[in-house]
């Protein structure tokens, strides 16, 4: 018999590869979006239309799926709007995931859920170290998911994954730029392309080797554990720049608002090595693939 697994936030950059994933690996995938009914890409994956803020609609879409595993993706992820609109953020991010932790509970309590935290979630014991609202949201969603598990004995485990990159719709810096060198190669000229600070850094994972990870941890993980998806190995946006130029088919200049160098801690994906994760996409081929989509996107 197959799996059934529950992916919220289908419609999404990472839902979507979710999707076709766990489609392709035979998986019985159920998307939910707070969309209408729609198709997710070329896997003809029907969407489950459902308002994660509704407790009621929450209720019975659980117990009337009652799925094997469930991939909690849908919520606000923009720090931006989270200043304008914080009640938002908090409905999208905390009081979502209370209520389908409690809908699992209550309809079905041998699911295995994976609930995605932020790399951005602050130290609950020093509110001096909370700098947005979406901060706030997002680690207020690991705790309520952590008390689930350890209040009622739920197998539910936390994943955080650092900044994803990769195809598709997305609103990071690298698609961003990749978008921008792809339109200044429909000129076919020389062209600039501006970033606010080529030594800020971040740590960059493929989407597609992010989802390997959730199945990796649905499979391997362990209830109650904190699992970190990264590369171990931050990067510059001075990176990122340098291989869209070595890619573009244009010459590139590159204007930078400052250049301030950062240094961010490398965070080891220790946890999921340990259980048989090994990301296989390098930077650079992300980035190809980036700019490939945008170049498609135009013809």
């Amino acid at each position: 018999m197959k799996q059934k697994i529950m992916i919220t936030g289908a419609t999404g950059f990472t839902g979507s590869h979710a999707c076709q994933h766990f489609k392709r690996n035979g998986y019985d995938v159920i998307a939910v979006s707070r969309s209408i009914k729609t198709y997710v890409n070329e896997e003809n994956i029907l969407v489950e239309q459902c308002d994660l803020t509704n407790k009621y609609e929450v209720n019975k879409l659980i117990q009337r799926v009652q799925p094997n595993y469930l991939l909690h993706l849908a919520g606000q992820n923009h720090v931006q709007e989270s200043w304008l609109d914080p009640i938002a953020s908090l409905e999208a991010n905390a009081l979502s995931t209370a209520f389908l932790m409690e809908a699992l509970r209550q309809y079905s309590p041998p699911c295995k859920a994976i609930v995605v935290g932020s790399a951005l979630q602050f130290d609950l014991s020093n509110i001096s170290s909370l700098s947005h609202p979406y901060s706030l949201s997002k680690s207020l969603q690991v705790l309520i998911a952590q008390s689930w598990e350890a209040l009622f004995d739920m197998n539910i485990i936390i994943a955080k994954p650092s900044n994803l990159i990769g195809p598709g719709v997305s609103n990071g810096v690298c698609s961003i730029l990749a978008k921008q060198v792809a339109e200044l190669e429909i000129l076919k000229g020389a062209g600039s392309i501006t970033v606010n600070n080529l030594y800020a850094q971040r740590d960059f994972i493929d989407v597609r080797d992010a989802v390997l990870a959730y199945e990796k941890i649905l499979q391997y993980g362990q209830s109650g554990e904190v699992y970190d998806i990264s590369s171990g190995r931050p990067r510059f946006v001075k990176d990122i720049t340098d291989c869209l130029m070595a890619l573009s088919n244009v010459p590139l200049d590159v204007n930078a608002v400052e250049n301030i160098p950062e240094k961010i801690q490398a965070v080891e994906p220790k946890a999921l090595l340990d259980i048989g994760w090994n990301p296989s996409i390098p930077f650079e081929n992300s980035m190809e693939d980036i700019l490939n989509y945008h170049r498609e996107l135009l013809k």
